[in-house]
């Protein structure tokens, strides 16, 4: 600095504006317009969303959703690196608010609590690899699972330890899994779902009970109704057995009472003072 110089040509104090950290982008992408692998693999995804939201349909503090991108830095986000799990869940959120995607700054920082991606032949790489260390070192999503609809023997899961680093779950002898996260099993089941016959990835509670999906519960329900009807109507009708049953007892005691009293009335007695 010389002698000479006046205030106006000193270095002038940074101002507070120029100390925050960079914001990060608004113009974010929620469709790369990419299809999920196949119709079955799309199944598949909604039938572990709806069936969750099945099961938990009278709570609103968790957000489970699929094939949506999970924005977690700027760096990703300007990279355009798009990461969309086929099916997550995050626990105490709001889960009334609509969301194109899962952007965690404006999620008070909350990442996905348990990730399920549904593999194929192209994916079961990076399923393995990239996402898998992703989803533990950055994420620290505390149960992963990796499923092929394609192959029924393809189920893998993981839970994080203290370390951030995934430990394998131990298979049951049915081949289910215990996801902690959630208090459900993850395990297969052959059915048709949407016309498409196949093995797929479900839910199962403690009782081993399948969690159903919406019109599932909803038959089950009918069921319960025609059973509970078909029950009372038995009921109904055993209670009127019994009455008529009575009715003619009755009948039949009056009758023996009368030929009683004809009996003793031919023998000169007095029924009455018997």
């Amino acid at each position: 600095m010389t002698a000479n110089a006046t205030p106006s040509q000193l270095p002038q104090p940074a101002t507070v504006e120029e100390w925050q950290p960079p914001m990060p982008p608004t113009d974010l992408i929620f469709d790369d317009g990419e299809p999920l692998e196949s119709n079955r693999h799309r199944i598949a995804m909604n039938l572990l969303i709806r069936s969750l939201q099945q099961a938990w349909c009278d709570r609103d503090d968790y957000f489970t959703g699929g094939n949506m991108f999970v924005y977690y830095s700027r760096q990703q986000a300007l990279n355009r690196d798009f990461r969309g799990p086929d099916f997550f869940v995050v626990l105490n959120v709001d889960g009334t608010r609509s969301r194109q995607g899962w952007v965690i700054w404006e999620e008070e920082g909350r990442y996905p609590d348990v990730i399920v991606e549904l593999m194929s032949p192209s994916t079961a790489k990076v399923d393995r690899g990239v996402k898998k260390e992703l989803y533990s070192q950055t994420f620290h999503t505390r149960n992963y699972f990796i499923y092929d609809p394609f192959d029924e023997n393809s189920l893998e899961g993981w839970q994080l330890d203290k370390q951030f680093n995934y430990q394998p779950l131990e298979t049951q002898e049915n081949g289910w899994l215990w996801c902690e996260t959630l208090g459900f099993w993850l395990g297969t089941w052959q059915g048709t779902i949407d016309r498409e016959t196949a093995i797929w990835l479900r839910f199962y509670d403690t009782e081993g009970n399948v969690v159903p999906l919406p019109e599932e519960a909803a038959q089950q329900q009918a069921e319960t109704a025609q059973q509970q009807a078909e029950t009372a109507q038995q009921q109904a009708e055993t209670a009127q057995q019994q009455a008529e049953t009575a009715q003619q007892q009755a009948e039949e005691a009056q009758q023996r009472a009368e030929r009683l009293a004809a009996r003793l009335r031919e023998l000169g007695e007095d029924p009455d003072t018997l």
